[in-house]
């Protein structure tokens, strides 16, 4: 496994319950700033194997873009299970629930 794949799985599961990262800020805190959309490949391809908190990471703006209905719904219940307010629409407030690793 490559250096990036190895820091944004350590970065993955060291989000906290209770909180979300988006894919950028992951990519970014693994060393590729860039490299959001890889982060979801290491998300779909890995999360069973290593055991990640796939749930807790979301895009950007905040939003749950799981293109497949009963996995945003997965997901949706697992934040909310962790008392994080999600909106119908799949909409997390990132200034309440944003986990900053650098502590910013």
């Amino acid at each position: 496994m490559e250096g990036f794949t190895e820091r944004a799985i350590d970065t993955i599961k060291n989000v906290p319950s209770g909180k979300v990262m988006t894919y950028g800020q992951v990519a970014a805190h693994a060393g590729s700033p860039r490299a959001a959309r890889q982060i979801a490949r290491i998300l779909h391809s890995m999360s069973a194997k290593h055991e990640l908190p796939w749930h807790r990471i979301i895009n950007a703006q905040g939003k749950i873009v799981l293109n497949d209905e009963e996995s945003r719904y997965t997901q949706r219940a697992l934040l909310i299970k962790e008392g994080i307010k999600v909106s119908e629409s799949g909409f997390v407030d990132l200034n309440l629930y944003r986990h900053d690793p650098f502590g910013n």
